[in-house]
């Protein structure tokens, strides 16, 4: 059973997801284990958007079904996190050039749930605007996600424009996304790739010093 959702999540069957996910709570099943589905039928959606099987009005769509998704989590995940006190900053958004919001979308959503007060910048981030948003906010971690191979130099670029606006020093930059690794992560000077939306909650505990 527990492949179901993943699938009807990839098949884009919004209403069979919802109906799903309501019944997996009421059953009692561990939310975080229900999220786990929740983002691997999100990362066959942007397989398929990858292989040409599905183009930009099903990624839009799917984006829609994930909101719903997680506005019905979020209560259950928040739970076993009663403190209001946030841990801290973070800033987040989607390189110039790319417009893929799923995996942004989900790692703020964790990122949240988390203790983190998140900065989302969106998609097609313009360079100037991460400078502007990390200079602003004082944040002290930077998460740049992107799907396609030219986010590799969008997400170099960005990381020199911080060097040279003197705000790279005391900052921890983390990618993530698509085809992005860690030999993306070396050319674009990054401080840490994150495989999945739990890999940036564990970066930005760790570069706070939260266990």
């Amino acid at each position: 059973m527990s492949g179901d959702l993943v699938n009807l999540l990839a098949d884009l069957k919004e209403e069979e997801v919802l109906a799903l996910l309501k019944k997996k709570l009421a059953a009692g099943e561990d939310p975080y284990k229900i999220l786990d589905e929740t983002s691997a039928g999100m990362a066959i959606v942007g397989k398929r958007f990858a292989a040409g099987e599905y183009f930009l009005p099903e990624l839009v769509y799917s984006g829609e079904v994930l909101k719903q998704v997680n506005a019905i989590l979020k209560p259950k995940l928040s739970q076993g996190n009663k403190e209001t006190k946030k841990i801290g900053k973070v800033v987040i958004g989607t390189v110039a050039g790319d417009i893929h919001d799923i995996g942004l979308n989900i790692v703020e959503f964790m990122l949240d749930v988390n203790g983190f007060e998140v900065t989302n910048l969106g998609v097609d981030v313009p360079i100037e605007k991460f400078v502007e948003a990390v200079r602003k906010t004082k944040t002290p971690v930077l998460g740049l996600s992107g799907f396609l191979t030219p986010a590799f130099d969008a997400m170099k670029e960005t990381v020199e424009a911080l060097e040279k606006a003197g705000l790279r020093k005391n900052l921890k930059i983390m990618i993530g996304g698509g085809q992005m690794d860690d030999e993306v992560r070396k050319y674009a000077k990054a401080d840490a790739y994150g495989k999945d939306a739990m890999a940036a909650v564990s970066l930005s505990k760790q570069w706070y010093g939260v266990k």
